[in-house]
């Protein structure tokens, strides 16, 4: 059985600066390259170790495998906008399938990274792992060796918030249903950050990121473009706003008037795309406010310092 004690005292907000290894689907969206970027540059709170591609599956991509791939060339071009092309050697690809099951993992490169970095690792110092799309990597380290448990914590931006549980068709939720159920059901010190309620007040809108990114540096015209670009393939407007949600994985790191949280008994994610409930279950984090003002002020200026 998870002792509680254990994860309460893993889940307290960090102080100083943290190793941390980022698992992103880059290519998916546009807020991946800005959570991308923040989690290289935020130096004062992150030591960045690792980078994982996530697949995915949607219309810009043909296959979950393809996802991956694409999001792994697009982790490339954001370390060169970046200026961390020093990183490159650490960015691994990840699983090019989900979960068949709860038990069998999906062997990548990225999963054998996160198993043999976490053991270098103790838990009053543990190995952040921030997770911002389909936990499918995650959970195969989980599975490969589930003693890492002691030696990482899990910050996860996947699902909505438990009270709606007929929105919870969450997209990186969804993808990889068994991946979610291996990570809740494991133990692991868990922070959820929920999309619908929660991180989806962190949207921005063209007119912000003129002025506060674009014409500051190559990483902020590039992300200005992109953001533009895909929002008026969406059939942007001239009220268009998008949202960047992935950026909160990093903000939690960063204290508590970013993103505030609490902690709570670990629900059951269904297959039906809702929760189950049970209060004799382990501990989590989830988050239940963020702040969104001070959050896109620290992000701007992080990127364009």
């Amino acid at each position: 059985m998870t002792d509680n004690k254990f994860l309460i005292q893993q889940l307290k907000r960090p102080i100083g600066i943290v190793d941390a290894v980022l698992d992103t689907d880059t290519y998916n969206e546009i807020d991946d390259q800005y959570a991308l970027a923040y989690f290289l540059l935020s130096k004062e709170v992150i030591n960045p170790q690792a980078i994982y591609a996530a697949p995915f599956f949607n219309q810009r991509s043909e296959s979950p495998a393809d996802g991956m791939e694409k999001s792994y060339q697009e982790i490339k071009r954001v370390l060169k906008h970046c200026k961390k092309e020093k990183y490159n050697d650490v960015v691994f690809k990840g699983s090019h399938n989900y979960l068949l099951d709860e038990e069998t993992p999906v062997i990548s490169d990225a999963a054998y990274d996160l198993v043999q970095r976490a053991k270098a690792y103790q838990p009053d110092k543990p190995l952040y792992v921030l997770a911002i799309g389909a936990i499918t990597n995650i959970a195969s380290a989980l599975l490969l060796d589930l003693s890492i448990c002691e030696r990482i914590v899990v910050v996860w931006l996947g699902g909505h918030i438990h009270s709606l549980p007929y929105l919870s068709k969450e997209f990186n939720m969804s993808q990889d249903v068994a991946a979610a159920r291996v990570v809740f059901n494991s133990g692991v010190p868990l922070v959820q950050l929920p999309c619908m309620g929660v991180v989806s007040h962190l949207s921005t809108t063209e007119p912000e990121l003129r002025h506060n990114i674009k014409g500051k540096s190559d990483l902020g015209d590039y992300l200005y473009d992109i953001t533009c670009k895909v929002a008026l393939e969406d059939g942007g407007n001239a009220a268009w706003s998008r949202v960047i949600w992935d950026i909160s994985a990093i903000a939690w790191l960063k204290g508590e008037d970013y993103v505030k949280d609490t902690i709570i008994t670990a629900p059951i994610p269904n297959y039906d795309y809702g929760y189950s409930f049970d209060v004799n279950r382990h501990f989590m984090k989830v988050a239940y406010h963020v702040n969104r003002d001070v959050i896109f002020h620290d992000l701007f200026s992080t990127l364009t310092r």
